[in-house]
């Protein structure tokens, strides 16, 4: 091997051996990731010349980003990273969880309303319940063919079925029908309009504390240095944030306590051999069948969160490049990790998705200005003719949205040649529940004439 192939390959052993001491420390390890995303937008924010509120705003929507992706990411570690089921369906179970609840929760049709369908009326709390579970009763629906299949095969059928659900709410068929009396529906291409109560006023108000959230916000507003000109938008946005992350906590807790569990240890059984697992007796498609429920049932949550607060859907969100962020999310953090689904949820969504923006922004704020090309010709152009490079900058920074997809591409290309296991994946874990390992024997001391020539054995 040459210098160069030893240096690299003991520089990778470096960077496992660091990355394998913090995962100790998996609270400590979130934390300082968030923090290093957070300040880099901080810092953003001061050279872009943001006032208080635009970095409020930002930071607002820096949390809900990292909290929607770090909860899709979780659910998706369940189905792939414990199991080993190939699910890149993951944005049909979103919408069939917000569609549902929308249906449940929206107000009563009304004629003379700015809303062409209504829903059932029921409490908001319910339309979420409702769509969790419509989500799990549809995952059940797909995985009893499904499961048969293995790899590819699973990946097929679970990227059609998301397709198939997102063209029937497209469709005409549901836009508009009676439902117990009443005038609901999907709403078809033009979408649905979501006009029940404000999800977090709905919540407060479960609980009787909306009076106090109102005080808590005009007493923000009115705080000396952080003095705001209407300020509930920007402490809804922050509160939202807030409690993604307190789910986010919530979706880790619940997967660490199944992947302890014996249906968890069975789980990741299945994922290494199933047919092993079969030959122990256990019922290995049972066993994938409520993995595969329960983790379509926390998508589908996790599509309600992202959705519910935005005052409208349409099925034409519910693409199949959401269900590939959510892959790369999790392959950046590691599959069979839970810390590394939400380092690698909060490493996506700061970094991937909303960083290029961002960069893009500095660039303009600091680079002097000129017009970008109209074109890749006249872009390139100019650094073979005088080394002048800016007009390339200029075009690819007035290209960043279409080039974000590039960007994405080239990092998974390189996590696969460089680190398949993503960040924190792959943790040795100890099978038994009791250490089996060969206790140390004390060095044997050397016989003296004291003792009469003996020593313990």
């Amino acid at each position: 091997m040459s210098a160069d192939g030893e240096n690299e390959s003991a520089t990778r052993s470096r960077v496992g051996d660091v990355l394998g001491r913090l995962r100790d420390g998996d609270a400590g390890l979130i934390l300082l990731v968030l923090g290093g995303i957070y300040l880099a937008y901080i810092l953003s924010g001061v050279v872009l010349g943001y006032q208080l509120r635009g970095q409020l705003n930002s930071i607002a929507a820096l949390t809900f980003y990292i909290g929607v992706f770090a909860l899709l990411a979780l659910a998706l570690n369940l189905h792939w990273g414990y199991t080993g089921l190939f699910n890149i369906g993951v944005v049909g179970f979103m919408a069939v969880g917000v569609y549902v609840m929308a249906l449940v929760s929206k107000p009563v049709y009304t004629s003379g309303g700015a809303a062409q369908v209504g829903g059932l009326g029921l409490p908001l709390w319910v339309g979420v319940l409702a769509g969790m579970l419509a989500a799990a009763v549809f995952g059940f629906i797909v995985a009893l063919p499904a499961l048969r299949l293995r790899a590819d095969y699973l990946a097929i059928v679970t990227i059609a079925m998301s397709e198939i659900v997102r063209f029937s709410f497209l469709s005409s068929e549901f836009q508009r029908f009676e439902l117990f009396g009443n005038r609901v529906g999907f709403g078809g291409g033009s979408g649905l309009i979501l006009d029940y109560t404000a999800p977090l006023e709905a919540f407060f108000r479960t609980f009787g504390l909306w009076d106090a959230y109102i005080s808590f916000v005009t007493a923000f507003g009115s705080f000396g240095p952080l003095s705001l000109n209407n300020p509930k938008p920007i402490v809804d946005n922050l509160v939202y944030g807030g409690v993604l992350l307190l789910f986010v906590a919530g979706y880790y807790w619940l997967l660490k306590r199944t992947g302890e569990s014996p249906f968890g240890r069975v789980l990741k059984a299945i994922r290494e051999d199933e047919d092993v697992a079969n030959a122990l007796g256990k019922n290995t498609n049972q066993f994938k069948v409520k993995s595969f429920m329960l983790g379509c049932a926390l998508m589908g949550l996790a599509g309600i969160l992202w959705l519910a607060g935005q005052g409208a859907v349409t099925p034409n969100f519910f693409r199949p490049r959401v269900t590939f962020f959510v892959w790369i999310a999790l392959i950046i953090g590691g599959a069979g990790s839970n810390t590394g689904s939400i380092l690698g949820g909060a490493i996506f969504a700061g970094v991937l998705y909303q960083g290029p923006l961002y960069l893009k922004n500095v660039l303009e704020a600091v680079l002097p200005q000129t017009n970008a090309p109209n074109g890749f010709g006249p872009a390139v152009a100019p650094i073979f003719q005088s080394f002048d490079v800016l007009p390339f900058v200029w075009y690819t920074l007035d290209s960043i949205r279409q080039l974000q997809l590039v960007i994405m591409g080239l990092v998974l290309i390189w996590l696969m040649h460089n680190r398949p296991e993503g960040l924190l994946g792959h943790r040795k874990e100890i099978a038994a529940s009791i250490d089996l390992s060969r206790p140390s024997t004390r060095p044997s001391t050397p016989a003296t004439a004291a003792d009469g020539g003996e020593r313990d054995e």
